[in-house]
């Protein structure tokens, strides 16, 4: 396996944001099975040592790939637009204030009426954001527009964070009840 590979060339897939899961699947097993470190221990150090570097860029190729966050961030990469803390410029003020009320939602959710309720729509709700900026992103990349791409990409940094928030919610109120 050449490891200087880019993550879609490994699993021979189009380098684009909307990719077919079951087949990064079904050829991540197939590599998996080849490059497995214990198909290789009766093979001298350097094979073996070569397998587990194959094994351990296999693994973070797919879980790049398959997170679609990761997918997007790790495409912009290939562009040479970083996605990290450092941020280019600030975002939208309105999507700013809208994240804020989002999240004074969710710390209110615990003192609902029906608070499962109250969190089943704040992740609906945040989910139709996530699938509507994923949108954004595919456009905006479709057209190299990589400036728009990567404010989308912060974006859906701010809507994973708060999916994740919502679901330890969730669970909290699950241990409660």
């Amino acid at each position: 396996m050449d490891i200087t590979q880019n993550f879609f060339e490994l699993f021979e897939l189009d380098a684009s944001f909307d990719l077919d899961t079951q087949q990064l699947s079904e050829r991540y097993r197939e590599l998996q099975r080849e490059y497995h470190p214990d198909r290789h221990a009766h093979k001298g150090e350097r094979e073996q040592r070569l397998a587990v570097q194959a094994t351990a860029h296999l693994n973070q190729a797919f879980d790049t790939l398959k997170n679609p966050l990761s997918r997007a961030q790790y495409l912009l990469q290939q562009r040479g637009v970083e996605t990290g803390e450092e941020s280019r410029g600030q975002l939208p003020g309105a999507f700013l204030m809208q994240q804020m009320e989002l999240r004074e939602s969710l710390v209110e959710a615990a003192e609902a009426d029906d608070p499962f309720a109250e969190l089943e729509r704040l992740e609906a709700e945040s989910k139709a954001l996530e699938a509507a900026e994923y949108s954004q992103f595919n456009a905006a990349l479709a057209a190299e527009d990589l400036d728009s791409a990567e404010v989308s990409i912060r974006k859906l940094q701010f809507i994973t964070k708060l999916l994740r928030e919502i679901e330890a919610a969730e669970d909290r109120l699950d241990e409660e009840y």
